[in-house]
C-alpha cells in the first residue's frame, strides 16, 4: 500500500484499538478476545514500523514508554490547581453548609465524591488529542509528566469527540498492584513503598517511562480547569459529559440535596472503605451548580464551594508477643510481628510486617511491647511506633539471627541492600518458596499445585527440587490427605501439560534474580533455546534490548552454577520443552543493511525521533544497544553526538550520519 493508504488504515486501526481499550479498561466490558486485540495491535505496530513518519502522539503504540528523560520540564497551570479546605467531623460539615447557604442566599445541592489517595494531575486535550499531562506541583507550576501518563491505559489518548479542554484527576495505584510491587521489591532486598500514594507518585516521577509503564497505575478524573465552548451548568453534568468523552470518572459519586444526606454518604463510606480495590482517604463535597460555585469564589488557598472530609487515621493499640522469620525464594529473611488480635480498618490483624532489621532498631521494637499498628495505605499491617511509657522492664530487645532459621546457614547482607539473605541454594525454605513460584500462573501454570499441596509434598519428602515434580507417582499421591483419585489425576495431567510450555514460562519459573515475565519473554525470543541462553556471557546478554548489566550479570552467574546445569539436564530428561514457541523476531529482509548487525544511536536527528529510528533498525533485523563496544558494527550519529562518536572512532566502528541512515531506507 502507498503512504496515503497506510495513513487511512492506521487511523482506522487506532480508532478501533482506542475503542477496545476504553471497553476493557474503563467500562470493564471487552467486546473482543485478547487474541483479536493482540492481532490488531501487532498490525498497528508493524504498519507504524513500516511508516515511522506516520506515528502520532495519540497512537496506542505510545503507551509502552518513551526514551528516558534527563529531567522534567516545568508547566504553568492556566487555572491554578488549588487544594481543598478540610473538615474532620459532622459539625465542621454543617458549618461548611451554613457558610455556603449564606454565601449564595439560596438552597444548594451537593455532589459527593470519593477522595482518591494518589497524585493530583492535569490532562490537556487539543481537538480531542492528549497533548500534555502535569503534576499539581505548588498549584501554579507543576512538572510535565506526559510520557509517564501516556502509559496509564485508562487515560484516553484521543477523546470520543474533538474537544479542547484541561481536566484534573487523581492517578493512583490499585491495592493488588501495590502488594505485588512491594513483594517484588522486598524479594530484591529493596525498601518497600510505605503506601499506594507514595508508590503512585514515585512511579509517575520516574525519568524512565518504561518503569511507570510496568506499575499498573490507574486514574479517576473529577474536575475541569478549562473547557473551550463548554455548556455545562453543573458539576454533575460535567462528570457525565466527561464520561461520554471517554474520560474515566469514579462511578460512586452522588448528588445530595441536604447536608444530612452528605453526612449519611460519609458514614456509609467509612464502613465500606475496606471493600474498595483502591485507596481513599476521605470524601470531597462540592456545590453542584457552577453559577453558585462562581458566586462563592475562592480564598487565597481554597475554593469556598468545596471541602474535603478527612477520614480519621485507622490505628490500633495491641501487644507484640513475638517476632517470626520467614525465608523467601530469593533467600531474603523477613521479620514479622506476632500480635494480640486487634481490629483495624474493618479486619482483624494478628501479624504485621517489620520489613527488616534496620526498621526494628530504628523504632526500638521489643518483644512484649505495647505497639501502635496501622495498615500502610490501609492494606499491609505495620508497626508504626512503640508506646514506651507502658513498658514494664520485662520487654526483650530483639536482634536478627546470624544464621538462617530454616537451614542454619550463615546470613549475609549484600552490598547496598537492607535485607539479610540466606545464600544456601539447598535451603529448604527457598526451595519450597521457589517451587510455589515455579508452578504459579505466570510461570509453569500448574493448576492444583497451591501452597498447601507444595508444603504437604515437602513434608512427606516427595519433592525437594523442581525436577521432582515431574517424577511424582499416582500411587504415592493417593496416600496424601485430602487427595482423591480425581484430584490426583487432574494434578498429574496439569503437570504433564506444563511440559509443553514455551521457553519464557520456564525461564520465569526458574526464579532467576531480576528476571521478570517481560525479561523472560525477551530472552526467550532472542536466544530461542535454553542451551543458547545458558552459554551467553554478560557482554552478549547486554546486547539484548532492555537487558542491563545488573540483570545480565545475574543471568550469567545463574547458568554458571553446576547445580543449575544439572537441574536443566534433569528437566530435559523429563521431557520439559526448552525452546521458544512464540512469534519469531523480525529478522529483516535479506537485503537489509542492518540485518544481524549491532547498532548504536546517538545525538539529535531532524527526520526521526530516537524511538522511531530504533524501531526501524529492529524491524530491519538490526540489534540496537545503548553503548559502544568492540562488538558494535555501526554508529548512527545525529547532531551533538558526544563521547559515543569519539569512542566509535577510537574503536574503528563504522559511523553514519542521519542522511546516510535515511538513504539506506530508500
Amino acid at each position: 500500500m502507498n503512504q496515503q493508504e497506510a495513513q487511512q488504515h492506521l487511523q482506522s486501526l487506532r480508532e478501533e484499538i482506542h475503542r477496545y481499550n476504553y471497553e476493557y479498561h474503563t467500562l470493564d466490558a471487552p467486546s473482543v478476545s485478547d487474541y483479536e486485540y493482540d492481532k490488531k495491535m501487532r498490525e498497528l505496530l508493524d504498519l507504524e514500523a513500516e511508516y515511522p513518519q506516520l506515528v502520532t502522539p495519540d497512537s496506542p503504540s505510545q503507551r509502552v514508554g518513551a526514551e528516558p528523560l534527563s529531567a522534567f520540564q516545568k508547566v504553568r497551570h492556566n487555572v491554578a490547581m488549588l487544594s481543598l479546605g478540610n473538615s474532620f467531623d459532622e459539625q465542621e460539615l454543617r458549618d461548611f453548609d451554613r457558610r455556603v447557604r449564606e454565601g449564595t442566599g439560596e438552597e444548594v445541592t451537593y455532589v459527593c465524591e470519593l477522595k482518591i489517595d494518589g497524585l493530583a494531575v492535569s490532562l490537556t486535550y487539543e481537538d480531542g488529542v492528549f497533548v500534555r499531562g502535569a503534576t499539581r506541583g505548588d498549584g501554579t507550576t507543576g512538572e510535565d509528566i506526559t510520557v509517564n501518563l501516556r502509559t496509564i491505559k485508562t487515560i484516553p489518548l484521543r477523546l470520543h469527540q474533538p474537544e479542547t479542554l484541561e481536566v484534573r484527576g487523581e492517578a493512583f495505584m490499585p491495592k493488588e498492584a501495590f502488594l505485588k510491587m512491594n513483594e517484588a521489591r522486598e524479594e530484591k532486598g529493596e525498601e518497600p513503598f510505605a503506601n499506594p500514594r507514595n508508590a503512585a507518585a514515585g512511579s509517575l516521577r520516574q525519568l524512565d517511562p518504561k518503569i511507570a509503564a510496568k506499575r499498573n497505575l490507574d486514574i479517576f478524573l473529577y474536575g475541569v480547569g478549562e473547557w473551550q465552548g463548554e455548556s455545562s451548568s453543573s458539576h454533575s453534568e460535567r462528570l457525565e459529559r466527561m464520561q461520554h468523552l471517554g474520560l474515566k470518572t469514579n462511578p460512586e459519586w452522588k448528588k445530595c440535596g441536604t447536608i444530612e444526606e452528605v453526612i449519611e454518604y460519609v458514614h456509609g463510606w467509612v464502613e465500606r472503605r475496606p471493600d474498595l480495590d483502591y485507596e481513599i482517604d476521605g470524601i470531597v463535597i462540592k456545590v453542584d451548580r457552577l453559577d453558585q460555585q462562581e458566586a462563592l469564589g475562592f480564598t487565597a488557598k481554597n475554593p469556598r464551594w468545596a471541602t474535603a472530609y478527612k477520614f480519621p487515621a485507622e490505628e490500633a493499640v495491641t501487644r507484640l508477643n513475638d517476632i517470626e522469620l520467614s525465608v523467601g525464594r530469593t533467600g531474603v529473611v523477613t521479620p514479622t510481628a506476632i500480635l494480640n488480635p486487634v481490629k483495624v480498618a474493618g479486619t482483624t490483624v494478628q501479624r504485621a510486617s517489620l520489613h527488616n532489621e534496620d526498621l526494628i532498631r530504628e523504632r526500638d521494637i521489643r518483644i512484649g511491647d505495647t505497639v501502635v499498628i496501622k495498615k500502610a495505605g490501609d492494606i499491609i499491617p505495620e508497626v508504626v511506633r512503640v508506646i514506651t511509657e507502658q513498658r514494664s522492664g520485662e520487654e526483650e530487645a530483639y536482634s536478627m539471627p546470624e544464621h538462617c532459621p530454616e537451614c542454619n546457614s550463615k546470613l549475609v547482607r549484600l552490598e547496598e541492600e537492607v535485607a539479610l539473605r540466606c545464600i544456601n541454594p539447598n535451603c529448604q525454605a527457598q526451595l519450597r518458596e521457589g517451587l510455589i513460584h515455579f508452578v504459579s500462573r505466570n510461570a509453569m501454570d500448574i493448576e492444583g499445585l497451591g501452597e498447601k499441596v507444595i508444603a504437604q509434598l515437602f513434608k512427606e519428602n516427595l519433592i525437594a527440587t523442581i525436577a521432582d515434580l515431574y517424577k511424582l507417582q499416582r500411587e504415592e499421591l493417593l496416600q496424601l490427605e485430602r487427595m482423591g483419585q480425581k484430584s490426583v489425576d487432574n494434578l498429574l495431567k496439569a503437570i504433564e501439560d506444563s511440559k509443553d510450555n514455551s521457553l519464557e514460562k520456564l525461564l520465569f519459573g526458574l526464579g532467576i534474580r531480576y528476571v521478570g515475565t517481560k525479561a523472560a519473554q525477551t530472552l526467550a525470543q532472542e536466544f530461542e533455546t535454553m542451551d543458547e541462553l545458558s552459554k551467553a556471557g554478560v557482554e552478549t546478554l547486554m546486547q539484548v534490548p532492555e537487558i542491563g548489566e545488573k540483570m545480565a550479570d545475574s543471568i550469567a552467574r545463574y547458568f554458571a552454577k553446576p547445580q543449575v546445569l544439572e537441574l536443566l539436564e534433569d528437566l530435559k530428561q523429563s521431557g520439559i520443552n526448552m525452546e521458544y514457541k512464540g512469534p519469531k523476531k523480525n529478522q529483516g529482509p535479506d537485503n537489509s543493511p542492518f540485518k544481524g548487525k549491532t547498532i548504536v544511536l546517538t545525538g539529535k536527528m531532524e527526520q526521526f525521533t530516537r524511538s522511531e529510528a530504533k524501531n526501524i533498525v529492529q524491524e530491519l533485523g538490526g540489534k540496537v544497544t545503548g553503548s559502544i563496544s568492540k562488538n558494535t558494527d555501526l554508529l548512527i550519529a545525529g547532531e551533538d553526538a558526544g563521547s559515543k562518536y569519539d569512542k566509535a572512532e577510537k574503536l574503528g566502528v563504522e559511523i553514519w550520519n542521519e542522511e546516510e541512515f535515511a538513504n539506506a531506507l530508500t
